[in-house]
């Protein structure tokens, strides 16, 4: 059994998934992870699958050092930095289809959880060589990564209690 960052008392409603050793960028993956984190498992496979239609974006608002461009999609989510990472979000798609699958073996219905904790790592560089001029050769490394996230059944909310009696008086100021 592997061991994630974060521990769950209660196993009956939750599902997990991860990934090891992806070779998919890291940084890209990072902010696409993020930009799901909170949703619904139906909503965010239909957010993936419409930033690989390019109809919503992915905002980076971490690695973001003069190299990504501005994009007026960004309004949508309130930034101005964006992306369509198509390979991270094919690998995170994979693995929302792998936490449904995971969700009916346990018998929960999937339009019924929401991704509590989502978290991305930077996995060991892959190593391979590039040759360049005058008989050198220099490292060309990959920036793999490991994700794992866990979904929870929503809780219903529980309502207010009517107060009995009068209204509680509030202090004029």
């Amino acid at each position: 059994m592997v061991r994630y960052s974060w521990d769950v008392e209660e196993q009956d409603n939750v599902v997990k998934t991860r990934g090891s050793y992806l070779r998919v960028h890291f940084k890209n993956t990072r902010e696409t992870v993020r930009a799901i984190q909170g949703m619904t498992l139906p909503r965010a496979v239909k957010y993936l699958e419409n930033v690989k239609a390019k109809q919503e974006i992915v905002p980076f608002k971490r690695f973001r050092n003069g190299g990504i461009g501005r994009k007026a999609m960004c309004k949508q989510v309130k930034w101005s930095q964006g992306r369509w990472p198509l390979k991270s979000c094919n690998f995170v798609l994979d693995l929302l289809k792998n936490a449904e699958s995971n969700a009916d073996a346990k018998g929960l219905e999937p339009k019924e959880l929401y991704i509590k904790h989502a978290q991305v790592n930077r996995a060991p560089h892959m190593r391979r060589r590039t040759y360049r001029a005058h008989g050198r050769i220099n490292p060309y490394k990959s920036s793999p990564c490991h994700i794992e996230m866990i979904f929870m059944k929503k809780e219903e909310p529980v309502p207010r209690p009517q107060s009995k009696g009068r209204e509680r008086k509030t202090v004029a100021q």
